[in-house]
């Protein structure tokens, strides 16, 4: 019997289609800096860029905790910081996760304000000697824009069911109640700073009053004053947090997995996340743990 030239080329094709099919579904199920599921092995969570939610990190910190294969945990901050209220929530998952398995974080180029205070509970602080650091402290930022309304002959009319409901708008003098409202918002959520990192770092409030005047540190500095523990870069924490939880030799390193949807579905999500990221960024007017440095 003949064979069919053209079912043949298609029968290969086939073949060819197919074996790169499994060798993309076999890296996808391996994933970056993951090996199969045997042994004892280090979570890493890396958390980069501001702060405007904490919804992912918790979930990542939860499942690392649970799992008993991971037996310790490294967070790797690259943050100026961010809201508060985020910055909170991990804090608190962390002080929750340092009481199951040990946790080491392992501070990048910036990881200051709010990316300080995520790390303060961990069970040690790695820093690089250039990191920068610290920031701790709180601000509020307001644009005042009614002079430039007023040159180009736009009025705006406010009703309001108090004298306070409008506090910060940007279209008129912020009176001087209004600055102490908002001057009280800021110190008692500054001393809500100044106790967590009291507390994660095992200091009292009073050696932090002096540390947290809104000064940033190098590394170098932070570890003089007692904000970090070591000098170290990102394989150092991993090598900490191994030996604390009882691995011997070098350990197993696994990060979250990570969703790959299709093409077209990730542009149009990435596209999606990067402009809700901006507008949040751009327009965040509430409180915040963040070092403005990097903008």
């Amino acid at each position: 019997m003949k064979k069919n030239p053209f079912l043949m080329a298609l029968l290969t094709l086939g073949a060819i289609f197919l074996f790169f099919v499994l060798v993309v579904v076999a890296a996808g199920f391996v994933g970056r800096g993951q090996s199969l599921p045997i042994g004892e092995k280090i979570g890493v969570i890396e958390m980069t860029g501001v702060i405007v939610a904490s919804k992912t990190t918790i979930e990542h910190i939860i499942e690392f905790r649970n799992n008993p294969a991971i037996k310790g945990i490294v967070l790797r901050v690259d943050s100026p910081g961010g809201g508060v209220g985020p910055s909170q929530e991990i804090y608190e998952e962390l002080k929750k996760t340092v009481a199951v398995k040990p946790v080491v974080v392992s501070m990048g180029s910036v990881a200051a304000s709010g990316g300080y205070y995520v790390s303060a509970p961990a069970n040690r602080i790695f820093a690089n000697p250039g990191t920068i650091t610290g920031s701790i402290g709180v601000i509020m930022e307001f644009t005042n824009i009614q002079e430039l309304l007023g040159k180009i002959g736009l009025e705006n009319q406010v009703i309001k069911s108090g004298e306070h409901k409008d506090i910060g708008s940007p279209i008129r003098p912020m009176t001087e109640s209004d600055r102490q409202i908002l001057q009280s918002l800021i110190d008692d959520t500054q001393q809500q700073f100044v106790a967590a990192v009291a507390e994660g770092r095992k200091m009292s409030v009073a050696d932090v009053v002096p540390l947290a005047d809104g000064r940033v540190f190098t590394g170098r500095q932070a570890l003089a004053v007692g904000l970090v523990d070591e000098l170290g870069n990102l394989q150092d924490a991993i090598s900490a947090a191994a030996r604390m939880s009882g691995i011997d030799g070098e350990p197993r390193v696994v990060y979250p997995p990570q969703e790959k949807p299709g093409i077209f579905q990730y542009l149009i999500q990435e596209s999606a996340t990067q402009l809700r990221r901006g507008l949040q960024e751009q327009s965040a007017t509430g409180l915040q743990f963040i070092w403005s440095g990097v903008e």
